[in-house]
């Protein structure tokens, strides 16, 4: 039994360490694919504003097709990101930022129904947010904003899409 001792304690090493490497890259390596698919469809550092889902959708893995998805990869090495948007007439609708880790940096609703523009400047280490823009420090330099909407009736999409499509995401400069 003592010579097998070494080669179990050796393995339960390697395992723990290829775990803890897979549990540290994995998000990071996620939300790098999704950066690229979803800049594929639009490009960087703009809103691309996808169609309803329907059940063949899937740049956003299972989306509801109750919701209208307007989406901007970043990357803020060049310089903060400005983001400015109006919450639409709807029942819901959500501004989220998420780093490159997939943690969420951000979120605003209009849980409230005030329609309050957001401005928000969305900041690497050593950037500053220009006047009237709330700062959101990131992890890393890429992500992905999103803003969701729900659209209660497949009849009112069309309004609630011009109006979506007024809110920017821009680089700064």
């Amino acid at each position: 039994m003592r010579g097998w001792l070494g080669p179990i304690m050796a393995g339960l090493v390697v395992a723990a360490l290829a775990y803890a490497l897979v549990i540290a890259r994995t998000p990071k390596f996620l939300m790098g694919r999704a950066v690229e698919r979803v800049a594929a469809a639009g490009g960087m550092n703009r809103f691309t504003h996808a169609p309803l889902a329907t059940d063949r959708s899937r740049t956003i893995v299972r989306p509801s097709p109750d919701l209208a998805y307007s989406s901007c990869p970043f990357d803020v090495s060049a310089g903060p990101l400005l983001i400015e948007a109006t919450p639409v007439a709807a029942p819901y609708w959500s501004l989220s930022v998420f780093d490159s880790d997939t943690t969420v940096a951000f979120v605003r609703n209009d849980a409230s129904g005030a329609r309050r523009r957001v401005k928000v400047a969305v900041l690497a280490d050593g950037q500053q947010a220009p006047a009237g823009y709330e700062p959101v420090r990131l992890m890393g330099h890429r992500g992905i904003a999103l803003i969701r909407i729900l659209v209660p009736d497949r009849q009112l999409f069309a309004q609630i899409d011009r109006e979506r499509r007024q809110a920017t995401c821009r680089v700064a400069g």
